[in-house]
């Protein structure tokens, strides 16, 4: 059973900088991809950010591009996402989830974490 738990979460003024964890179990997860997708209030889930688990390919959506940097550490079964200058619209849930293979830039994916709020003030 493949588990994702998210942390890093929660109040920051416009600007500054937070890095959500989410930390997998469950699997030997080098064949998986991982990504970091977003609900706002009202809003559509977008994709933020997608790696594949181990070979280092990594791709963004436009509006964090520059802002935000997924990682991964292997040895920890750990993804990270790295927000910098965050802007109230980056406000939202914020969800990691893992697909077995190699397509990482889509939607299809199979195991979620419960998510973990993000909150940018103006």
């Amino acid at each position: 059973q493949v588990q994702l738990v998210e942390s890093g979460g929660g109040l920051v003024q416009a600007g500054g900088s937070l890095r959500l964890s989410c930390a997998a179990s469950g699997r030997t997860f080098r064949r998986y991809a991982m990504a970091w997708f977003r609900q706002a209030p009202g809003k559509e889930r977008e994709i933020v950010a997608a790696t594949t688990w181990g070979g280092g390919s990594t791709q963004y959506a436009d509006f964090v591009k520059g802002r935000f940097t997924i990682s991964r550490d292997t040895a920890k079964n750990t993804v990270y996402l790295q927000m910098n200058s965050l802007e109230p619209e980056d406000t939202a849930v914020y969800h990691c989830a893992a697909r077995l293979g190699g397509t990482f830039w889509t939607y299809e994916y199979d195991y979620w974490g419960q998510g973990t709020q993000v909150t940018v003030s103006s």
